[in-house]
């Protein structure tokens, strides 16, 4: 299976609590993704129910030329303030493993997010991350980076 990992770091002025409270409520991912994906949780989901290990998160989402799909994500890892780890379970990848990493720095939480992805279909779909995936998935983690910085009212330094 051919992989692919990219590494996005961001400082956010803010307490660890403040940035923790923010990540790991799946509701404020809709604010951080590209409109044009449409994206929707459709599980039940209670904010008074703090993120654990085996949650799974349902929602639709339109990658690509505007096909909705339905993508289920599993919680597989959870250390309060430090990181939380979601894997996809079913979706249109054939891997999906992000690693939401926070580190309190001076002044802020430096926020790393380590994304390992495969894509299915063999060589073809290899040839379609070259081509499309990979651009797409750096076009949304450029956006969520600038929607983190309006959220938390100051541009993000980059690291």
């Amino acid at each position: 299976m051919n992989t692919t990992t990219l590494n996005f770091d961001q400082f956010v002025p803010a307490t660890i609590e403040n940035v923790w409270n923010f990540f790991s409520n799946p509701e404020n991912l809709g604010l951080i993704t590209p409109p044009s994906m449409n994206f929707r949780i459709i599980s039940d989901w209670n904010e008074n129910v703090k993120m654990f290990e085996g949650q799974e998160i349902s929602y639709t989402v339109s990658p690509l030329f505007h096909i909705p799909l339905k993508w289920i994500t599993v919680i597989t890892k959870v250390e309060r303030n430090k990181l939380f780890v979601d894997e996809q379970k079913s979706g249109p990848y054939k891997l999906w493993v992000h690693q939401h990493v926070f580190e309190e720095v001076e002044n802020g939480v430096v926020m790393r997010d380590i994304l390992t992805y495969a894509i299915p279909f063999g060589l073809i779909g290899t040839l379609i991350d070259k081509l499309i995936v990979y651009k797409k998935v750096n076009d949304i983690f450029f956006y969520r980076k600038n929607k983190i910085d309006e959220i938390f009212k100051q541009p993000a330094e980059i690291i």
